[in-house]
């Protein structure tokens, strides 16, 4: 995959939870006046990107129940409960985790500033 691409609402919420909450570094941000949107590319550890655009009064994401379209965001991290409490610090709740039955990993979501759902999946122990 070489990017996943996002609209939101408000960019400066947006780009503060991506830029910040998750660490995500900045690739380039650019002010596309004759849109009058920004486009911020922020890189991934995997080497592929989220392109993260304002647009002025986008309509609002269809969310629950199931809509079609992107359902959510997946990422991978060695420590889920670290996760947990880092995004609790800054004010963001995670759903209870669960074990996935298919692969045997816990995982949890929580949401964007826009309601986009975000998994965190913890990766299996490597055995020896």
């Amino acid at each position: 995959m070489h990017h996943v691409a996002l609209i939101c609402s408000d960019y400066a919420r947006a780009r503060h939870f991506y830029t910040e909450v998750l660490a995500l570094p900045v690739i380039a941000e650019t002010w596309r006046a004759e849109r009058q949107s920004w486009k911020l590319d922020l890189g991934l550890p995997d080497g592929s990107q989220i392109e993260l655009f304002s647009f002025p009064a986008p309509p609002a994401r269809v969310s629950r129940p199931e809509a079609c379209g992107l359902r959510h965001l997946a990422f991978t991290v060695d420590n889920l409960d670290a996760v947990i409490v880092h995004l609790a610090a800054h004010g963001i709740a995670c759903e209870p985790v669960r074990v996935d039955p298919l692969t045997g990993c816990r995982f949890t979501f929580c949401v964007d500033p826009d309601d986009l759902p975000i998994e965190w999946v913890e990766r299996m122990p490597r055995s020896s």
